[in-house]
């Protein structure tokens, strides 16, 4: 399948962004005016818009899926565990790859072991708070709570760095996301678009948008 036609199978939008009266700009408006009609036709539940002020900086945007897990992925690549003194964090970089081995699927089943009752209901604590105190409920999620623990308590250490440092890698990952086109021909346009488009391959997990049931009925021939 080209990548045109399989845009909207793993992107939701496309925005494209320029100045009219600017000559760096030029490309992405060219390239959105001669490409529109094509890409609409193959993918047409898709937005695909054009924004354009004085003095935009020519871009193009998507929206990716990052989940914790990729972004837990990117911070231990690329060093950004770091003490204020420089050095390497190795408690925060083994809390994150704890996180990341997390058996989820047990997790999620054992969350239902104690019948009639969710340990994350909503307002919980509130309604009752004294719920750990249950000889039952305590021993039908005793694994349930040993695993959550464990999974709170990595998710307070990797997020305790300096800095922001978790929220700067949070911004530094969603900037994936967007494309800057300062002075961009159309050939560079498009390698933007496609290279969007794989990386919406890759982290973007798009369901159909069907209907549960029909929802309008033409009736056939009088006739019949």
């Amino acid at each position: 399948m080209s990548w045109r036609a399989g845009l909207s199978r793993h992107l939701p939008i496309l925005r494209f962004f320029g100045c009219p009266e600017s000559p760096s700009s030029r490309g992405v408006i060219s390239w959105y005016k001669n490409n529109y009609e094509e890409l609409k036709l193959l993918n047409p539940t898709m937005p695909l818009l054009l924004r354009t002020t004085e003095n935009a900086m020519p871009a193009v945007t998507t929206e990716l899926d990052f989940t914790t897990d990729d972004l837990l992925r990117y911070m231990i690549q690329t060093n950004k565990f770091e003490d204020e003194s420089g050095t390497v964090s190795e408690a925060r970089i083994e809390a994150a790859e704890a996180y990341l081995k997390t058996d989820w699927p047990t997790l999620r089943r054992e969350r239902w072991s104690s019948p009639g009752f969710d340990p994350e209901e909503p307002f919980l604590d509130e309604k009752n708070p004294d719920w750990r105190s249950d000889p039952k409920i305590a021993s039908d999620l005793s694994l349930y709570l040993k695993l959550k623990e464990q999974v709170d308590e990595q998710v307070v250490t990797f997020k305790s760095g300096p800095n922001e440092e978790y929220t700067r890698a949070e911004n530094a990952l969603l900037m994936c996301q967007r494309v800057d086109l300062w002075g961009a021909g159309e050939r560079e346009v498009q390698a933007a678009v496609q290279h969007l488009y794989m990386l919406g391959r890759r982290f973007n997990d798009l369901e159909p948008d069907n209907p549960d049931y029909i929802t309008e009925f033409y009736p056939g021939a009088s006739d019949l």
